[in-house]
């Protein structure tokens, strides 16, 4: 299904500006109620500026490759903890283009929708080689959903990993700061109004 795509996962949302030492703290206890420890950790953030949208991912060693990938089917504790603060969907999402996608929505630190594909379930177009019906049906599949909903295109979140991202240590003590703040200057000037701030 995806030769030479790589699998990966992570917690995507509309970008909205916190505090960076709140982030570190709130992480840092959603890793530990997922049953790691935060030593040797950092929280990736990558943000898509056009449309505002963050990507959290884990940066550690359970999280590299396919079973890194897979970790985030059922680790869903920052999704839960950030939605509690934050007035947007946060999404779980897992890519594995040997198998499956899936995606999670989490609301008011509760889990709101989802939905899990296999692409073995799939019934592909009757002529394989039309690529525009194949790729109108992918944008029906949790990723193609996904991106509809957050106003960018599919192709786009398979790309996250490639994106440039800021590295929030969770080892580390971070004087109160913007998150916005840890991105390079290019960034910066395309940044999106912020909504309200996180407590």
């Amino acid at each position: 299904m995806g030769a030479g795509v790589e699998a990966h996962g992570g917690y995507l949302c509309r970008f909205e500006d916190v505090d960076v030492a709140w982030l570190a703290q709130v992480a840092r206890f959603a890793l530990e109620e997922d049953g790691q420890r935060p030593d040797d950790v950092a929280l990736q953030v990558t943000v898509l500026g056009g449309p505002g949208l963050v990507r959290f991912a884990w940066d550690a060693p359970f999280t590299y490759g396919r079973a890194g990938a897979r970790w985030y089917l059922s680790h869903h504790a920052l999704a839960r903890r950030l939605s509690e603060h934050l007035k947007t969907a946060l999404h779980v999402y897992v890519f594995d283009p040997d198998e499956l996608e899936q995606v999670m929505a989490y609301g008011n630190g509760r889990r709101v929708g989802g939905e899990t594909l296999r692409y073995v379930d799939v019934e592909l177009p009757d002529e394989e080689d039309d690529e525009a019906a194949f790729e109108r049906l992918k944008s029906k599949w949790p990723l193609g959903h996904l991106a509809r909903v957050l106003g960018v295109a599919r192709e786009e979140l398979i790309r996250l990993p490639r994106q440039a991202t800021v590295l929030v240590e969770l080892a580390r003590e971070y004087a109160p700061q913007p998150l916005w703040q840890l991105f390079p200057e290019s960034l910066r000037r395309g940044r999106p109004a912020p909504l309200a701030r996180a407590g």
